[in-house]
């Protein structure tokens, strides 16, 4: 009996999350670098034993997948592409990479964030700092890890890399959280139609 390759009803999203998360990679490897290319979040097949069910991570998981991929990528001021990359600039990267749109700026993305309290702080969610001092101006963002920890582009001098919330330093200058992804279970907000096909 002649065996056969089974891919999955999401084969299109899953190719296509494939190819965004190899294309740092495959470009590494050439001389010419190919472009980033801006898509929708994609299904990534979960492996099971009968190789037909896939699972869509949240989109905060995704955001922090595509962020973790640029750990070790160099610092660079106004960067925010895989050659360098500053704060804001890594979290307006991945979050284009997840098919989000958000402000260029730390200062700018925590004014349209949607606050995150503490105890619903989930990967893929940011954290702003004012790392002036408390009360200043919000002028550094990381990417939630989960357990205490975060993704960010620190400053020159550091790679793109984790940091820890519970820091001395971080902790005593953290100004708040927030997020610009929606998560597909959460209910939707108070007063929104329902979608096409349900009862009210």
């Amino acid at each position: 009996m002649r065996s056969r390759l089974y891919w999955p009803q999401a084969d299109c999203r899953s190719a296509l999350l494939a190819a965004i998360l190899l294309l740092p990679l495959l470009s590494a490897c050439s001389l010419v670098r190919a472009p980033t290319v801006a898509a929708a979040p994609a299904t990534v097949p979960a492996p099971d034993t009968a190789g037909t069910l896939s699972v869509e991570p949240s989109p905060g998981r995704l955001i922090l997948v595509l962020a973790e991929r640029q750990i070790g990528a160099p610092y660079r001021f106004g960067g925010a592409s895989p050659d360098g990359f500053d704060c804001s600039g890594l979290v307006l990267h991945v979050h284009g990479l997840a098919g989000l749109t958000v402000p260029r700026t730390a200062a700018g993305q925590s004014l349209q964030a949607r606050p995150v309290q503490g105890a619903d702080l989930q990967a893929g969610d940011l954290l702003f700092f004012a790392s002036r001092g408390r009360g200043r101006a919000v002028d550094h963002v990381g990417i939630y890890a989960g357990d205490g920890r975060f993704v960010h582009a620190p400053r020159t001098g550091r790679d793109v890399g984790y940091d820890r919330l519970d820091d001395p330093w971080w902790a005593a200058r953290f100004a708040m959280a927030g997020r610009f992804w929606a998560d597909p279970v959460q209910a939707p907000p108070p007063g929104a139609a329902p979608p096409s096909g349900v009862a009210p």
